[in-house]
């Protein structure tokens, strides 16, 4: 049944033209009695009006408008000739609903006004015998209801139209404007993640440029020291080269920062700071620290400052006035792992994606930005029961 239905949609026309057929048959039977009383110049003349009245029909789809014009012209035709309503005539109906459902304004108007009228001056051309004034007029009414009926449904269904079709361009812009802005999001995110990574390679440079002049300087005086000097250059410029790698990679989506003061970045040390500033504001936060703390690469102590930064932003402005919050960084041998959960009512996950809350990042696409930069994997979502949970693994070895 449902490819029969399918095959009906995409031929509509062959479709008008089963039903045009049928109807032409149904009007050629009921000639028969009418030859008998009127005369075979009458029954000439049906034949035509039929099958004009019938091509109404299946062509009422393809040119409404021009169909309506024909259709006007057979009715005329009829109470000129005296060529009486037969079974034939329901392709006027037929017209007015068609073109009132997709024709244009001034056929649809047309159709209504042609439709009203129909009614009145075939009640005048063949009036009922036997029948008083009143009854002609109950009888008038009644033969214009269906016409009124059938525009109505035709108007109705442009308007269903109409408003589908308006439904359907504004879901289309809506998900347009929604890819920009996350598109937006996105490059800002990274302009941002890419000023600070150079403010770290910046940072990392300095520090090689003073041990270097150190080490220089102690050179003959004090070798060992002038050595220690130089590890240290080494293990930072290492540092420096992985980071600009970051950084290379950031910049290759074109964006370009404006010139400024090169400053360090905060680090893991100062996420202690930064629940230390969110329990002086009011939220309660659980803070511990799992595995031995080491020297990690600048960019995974900026990507994990963030994130916790970001994660209790959210929880400030989105939990609640009872909310609290656990912050839990364990330090790995190939990475270090992130916790942060909040007990408040949390806000909607669509939120998070499309960066609706305020703070240092862009919502997820920030943390998820950030974390790709450094080949983590992050996790996040409502915790059961309530709240906001997300969950990060920083590797300490660069993504290659």
């Amino acid at each position: 049944m449902q490819r029969l239905y399918d095959f009906l949609r995409r031929h509509p026309t062959g479709v008008d033209c089963f039903w045009a057929l049928v109807l032409l048959g149904i009007s050629v039977m009921s000639m028969a009695p009418r030859g008998d009383a009127r005369g075979t110049d009458v029954t000439a003349l049906i034949v035509p009006f039929a099958v004009l009245l019938c091509l109404v029909i299946a062509l009422r789809r393809r040119m409404p408008e021009k169909m309506l014009l024909l259709a006007a012209a057979l009715g005329v035709g009829q109470l000129a000739l005296d060529v009486s309503t037969m079974p034939a005539d329901f392709a006027l109906l037929v017209i007015a609903y068609t073109v009132a459902a997709t024709g244009a304004r001034w056929a649809s108007r047309a159709a209504l006004t042609m439709g009203l009228c129909a009614a009145p001056l075939a009640q005048l051309r063949w009036p009922t015998e036997n029948t008083g004034i009143a009854g002609n007029i109950a009888i008038t009414v009644f033969q214009a209801v269906p016409f009124a009926l059938a525009w109505v449904l035709g108007d109705s269904i442009r308007t269903r139209r109409a408003y589908f079709a308006q439904l359907e361009e504004r879901n289309a812009r809506l998900e347009k404007e929604r890819e920009a802005q996350a598109k937006v999001a996105v490059a800002a995110e990274r302009a941002r993640i890419a000023r600070e990574l150079h403010d770290v390679v910046a940072h990392n440079v300095s520090v090689m440029v003073v041990q270097a002049d150190g080490a220089a300087y102690v050179l003959d005086a004090a070798p060992d020291q002038a050595k220690k000097a130089l590890e240290t250059i080494s293990s930072t410029g290492r540092q420096a080269l992985a980071e600009m790698r970051r950084l290379l990679g950031v910049l290759r989506t074109g964006e370009h920062q404006e010139a400024g003061e090169y400053v360090p970045q905060p680090d893991v040390q100062q996420i202690e700071d930064l629940v230390e500033q969110c329990r002086t504001s009011g939220l309660p936060v659980d803070f511990k620290v799992e595995g031995t703390p080491r020297q990690l690469p600048s960019g995974v102590e900026l990507t994990a400052y963030r994130i916790v930064q970001e994660a209790l932003t959210n929880t400030r402005k989105h939990g609640g006035p009872n909310a609290g919050a656990s912050v839990r960084l364990v330090y790995f041998d190939d990475g270090l792992g992130l916790l942060i959960e909040d007990d408040g009512k949390g806000a909607p996950h669509e939120l998070y994606e499309e960066g609706g809350f305020d703070g240092q990042g862009h919502g997820l696409i920030g943390m998820r930005e950030r974390i790709g930069m450094v080949g983590g994997t992050l996790d996040a979502g409502p915790r059961p029961g309530g709240g906001f949970r997300i969950s990060a693994l920083l590797p300490l070895k660069p993504a290659h």
